[in-house]
C-alpha cells in the first residue's frame, strides 16, 4: 500500500494567520499574541508533525489563554514560546541560540556549515550563546 505523507506546513499557517486575526483578549494577550504567533510560524517551517498538531489542535485564542495562565507582570519570550508550542504539542521543548555581531558587516554565519578555520585566518567577531545553558 502507498501512502503519502501529507505536507501539514500550509495549512498549520492558514489556521494560524486566520485565528490570530479573529484572538481577542486582556492586554497580556495582546502584548504576546503577535510574537507568539510569529514563532508558531517558524516552528511550523521546521517541522511538520507539529504543523499538523496545529491543524488538528485547539484555537490560537485557547493557545494565548494558556500562554497567559497564571503570569503576573511579566514572562520571558523564550516560556511564552514554549507555553504555546506545549499547547498544541505536550512534552514539547523548544531551543533557542542567540549570537552577537560585533561588527554588523560580517556576512551571517548562522545557518552555515562549520569550516575549519584556516591558521592565516583571523577569528569571526561574534559570541554565541545558547539560551539552553541557562537552564
Amino acid at each position: 500500500m502507498i501512502t503519502q505523507e501529507t505536507n501539514y506546513r500550509q495549512q498549520a499557517k492558514d489556521k494560524l494567520n486566520k485565528e490570530y486575526k479573529e484572538c481577542k483578549g486582556d492586554a497580556k494577550i495582546a502584548a504576546m499574541k503577535s510574537a507568539v504567533k510569529d514563532a508558531l510560524l517558524i516552528f511550523i517551517e521546521q517541522d511538520n508533525e507539529f504543523a499538523q498538531a496545529i491543524v488538528q489542535g485547539g484555537s490560537f485564542a485557547d493557545c494565548m489563554k494558556a500562554v497567559a495562565n497564571g503570569v503576573g507582570s511579566s514572562i520571558s519570550d523564550i516560556d511564552a514560546y514554549k507555553r504555546a508550542v506545549q499547547f498544541y504539542f505536550k512534552g514539547a521543548d523548544i531551543s533557542f541560540t542567540m549570537v552577537v555581531k560585533l561588527n554588523p558587516h560580517e556576512e551571517s554565519t548562522e545557518n552555515a556549515p562549520a569550516a575549519p578555520a584556516a591558521p592565516e585566518e583571523k577569528p569571526k567577531s561574534a559570541l554565541s550563546l545558547s539560551l539552553d545553558d541557562l537552564f
